[in-house]
């Protein structure tokens, strides 16, 4: 009974201070004498025990910062490349040198392993060749994409075989991981990467999506030719 009795004032005890939480400004002394159990190692006084607590939650809060101020400049520097990726697009005088100047980019500014083009329709100046290939839009080998081709998003991580086989051909097993832009009645841009990490489902694509509708808006310009 007496056991009883004593867990029930320790319950009421701790449900009054929940209620009363500067109780222990008025009692500063009972504040440095009060021990509380930690996780790993001996024990501590509650003083001490607020003070690391503050310190760990102070530490993630530097570590979150410091995230959040790389996660910026990482940012900043895809918006001058992708900003400068659209002026050099616009100042193409052909098609041809559009699509050339976007394979540029992809593989210098952007750093891809591979770059690979498809276009749904030739153009005049540019042959197949390993990075470029013209397949109609009809053709059955362009099955697999159907799905992104209507949904007009970027897809990025591993590919599956098929859509990897038809990309990379020779090269395919230099990519581990693939940034694909599908551009609706225009065709294909992947960037392909021998960092399985690099290219990742659930990553950002705002910076990829823009160079996509880039190179097809600087297409348009030449059809109306």
């Amino acid at each position: 009974m007496n056991e009883t009795q004593e867990k029930l004032g320790a319950h009421e005890v701790a449900a009054w201070l929940r209620r009363h939480p500067r109780f222990l400004q008025q009692f500063p002394d009972l504040a440095l004498t009060l021990v509380v159990p930690r996780e790993e190692g001996s024990a501590s006084s509650l003083a001490s025990y607020q003070l690391e607590v503050l310190r760990d939650k102070n530490r993630e809060l530097s570590r979150r910062l410091q995230e959040l101020f790389g996660n910026a400049q990482d940012n900043e520097r895809l918006s001058v490349r992708t900003h400068q990726l659209t002026l050099g697009l616009m100042r193409q005088a052909s098609a041809a040198d559009t699509v050339r100047a976007m394979a540029a980019s992809l593989a210098e500014d952007f750093n891809g392993d591979l770059v690979r083009l498809v276009l749904f329709r030739p153009v005049a100046g540019l042959e197949d060749s390993e990075w470029l290939q013209v397949i109609d839009q009809a053709d059955a080998r362009l099955q697999p994409f159907r799905d992104c081709l209507r949904d007009g998003e970027p897809l990025c991580g591993r590919l599956q075989p098929e859509k990897h086989a038809l990309l990379y051909a020779a090269r395919a097993s230099d990519v581990q991981s693939t940034a694909l832009l599908p551009l609706p009645g225009v065709g294909l841009v992947a960037v392909g990467s021998r960092d399985a990490n690099r290219f990742f489902p659930g990553m950002g694509t705002a910076f990829l999506r823009m160079m996509g509708e880039s190179l097809a808006t600087a297409l348009q310009r030449f059809e109306r030719d």
